[in-house]
């Protein structure tokens, strides 16, 4: 899709630059055909006929389960049992044999019916795993049957190499992961399959579907794995309760506030894939969020000063299982630390001069809140300092991105620095017991300060000679 908006923008670029005489006619044939002009508006309809045909496609779904499950117990075993194959055979052998069409004009709707029937026949995967179950008495969780589930319609994904199946696959293992999260923390004595999933649910998602988003090249498969992993990396390690508990292993609490960001910000896709990178501004993007939320947190006193005892830390227990998200932590450090590795190493080109001071900047950040925590879990509780040291953490922050916004014309980076600041000062003015007129006071400033920078950097962005690629790429 953002492929599409980049062509219907160049489109008309290149009747402009065509009726003001920039270009020639010859020209402006060979940038259609380059990028494809005359089918844009094919492919937002068939876009727009995929959506109603994967909800059709849902909803026939829903409703043949439905059917068969209110006729469930008026048949016997070999009924069921052919019913369930039968369906999810000529689902999915009829999806495949419309999709495998040439994409011609003609065939490019046969097609998208083809990827819809393949999205039913993922769907009644499920259906089959739980009536199956339920016919020969296979017990188990929710949970495990998601997983299951999720793990055929990823293998479906892979083997036909579709974006929509693997974003359903991924939305699977998320039900299972929410719905097993509860086990995960009460119950600990077996290592089926579900569970080992659930418990290395974050280098699960990394490893199964990173790969994919490069298979499919699908911008969204990564976004979606991505924020998934840095969520249940924040669950399985407790990040608040491991700050503010004496008991608790300082080394927890560094992973989960400083190694998915060093992770994420090193990230490069040049290092997996020798072609273009896909992924790596996202990747830094949410690096950029994953620090400015981690520092804002960080940076409320009651944190620091609510020193508890009594830690029940699960990682003390004997049994194996308890001690499994350590691999976790173990890979994504050497992953973290290879990456890093990659990307201070000298480059004799431009490129790398700009951008070696900003990813200084960055590993500066990660590593004085590591040695901050570390400090104050390990050698003696400083609360001030912490409070002191994030606050300024969270201010150059700000005033990093607004830098890099006034130097490269990005919008997204000003106002993401204008929020933090505001949202840093409007927050310890009500941390602290101050009174209303100063409150008032307050707010009354920082809205000021805002509309007066937004104005003053609209101006400043209009004055610029020629929008940059970045401003293009982000507004």
């Amino acid at each position: 899709m953002l492929f599409d908006n980049f062509r219907r923008r160049l489109r008309q670029e290149a009747q402009i630059w065509q009726d003001e005489g920039l270009i020639n006619a010859e020209l402006y044939q060979q940038l259609a055909q380059r990028y494809q002009f005359n089918h844009l508006e094919t492919a937002a309809r068939d876009r727009f006929v995929f959506i109603l045909i994967a909800v059709g496609a849902i909803l026939l779904g829903l409703g043949v389960i439905t059917f068969v499950a209110a006729n469930w117990q008026a048949w016997n075993r070999e009924v069921k049992l052919t019913i369930l194959l039968s369906l999810f055979l000529t689902t999915n052998i009829a999806g495949f044999s419309l999709w495998r069409k040439p994409t011609s004009t003609r065939k490019r709707r046969q097609k998208v019916f083809g990827e819809g029937l393949l999205i039913l026949g993922a769907l009644t995967i499920g259906a089959n795993m739980a009536l199956l179950a339920q016919m020969f008495h296979i017990g188990g969780s929710s949970y495990e049957l998601f997983v299951g589930w999720g793990l055929a319609v990823l293998l479906m994904a892979y083997s036909l190499r579709l974006t929509s199946l693997g974003i359903l696959s991924l939305i699977l293992l998320l039900i299972a992961y929410w719905t097993g999260l509860w086990e995960w923390y009460s119950v600990r004595d077996d290592l089926t399959l579900g569970r080992l999933v659930i418990t290395h649910f974050p280098l699960v998602s990394g490893l199964l579907f990173v790969p994919l988003a490069y298979w499919c090249r699908s911008q969204w498969i990564f976004r979606i794995a991505a924020i998934a992993i840095v969520i249940s990396w924040q669950f399985h390690f407790k990040s608040l309760q491991v700050v503010s508990y004496i008991d608790a292993p300082p080394w927890i609490a560094i992973a989960a506030f400083s190694l998915l960001p060093a992770l994420l910000w090193s990230y490069d896709d040049l290092l997996f894939r020798r072609t273009s990178r896909l992924f790596q501004p996202f990747a830094q993007t949410l690096a950029l969020a994953v620090l400015s939320i981690s520092f804002y947190i960080l940076s409320f006193r009651w944190l620091w000063e609510a020193r508890s005892v009594g830690y029940q830390n699960e990682l003390r227990n004997s049994s194996l299982a308890t001690w499994l998200p350590l691999i976790d932590v173990a890979i994504f450090t050497v992953l973290a630390i290879w990456q890093w590795w990659h990307l201070l190493r000298p480059k004799h080109n431009q490129r790398y001069q700009k951008v070696v001071i900003k990813n200084m900047l960055i590993a500066g950040l990660i590593a004085i809140a590591a040695l901050i925590i570390f400090i104050h879990q390990v050698v003696t509780p400083i609360p001030a300092i912490p409070i002191f040291v994030f606050n300024l953490l969270l201010a150059v922050l700000g005033f990093g991105l607004i830098c890099e916004a006034l130097e490269l014309g990005q919008r997204r980076a000003f106002w993401g620095g204008i929020v933090l600041l505001t949202l840093q000062i409007i927050s310890r003015m009500l941390e602290y017991d101050t009174g209303l007129l100063f409150k008032s006071l307050v707010f009354v400033l920082c809205g000021a300060v805002v509309i007066g920078s937004g104005l003053w950097f609209e101006r400043y962005l209009s004055s610029l000679p020629a929008a940059s690629p970045s401003e293009t790429h982000h507004s």
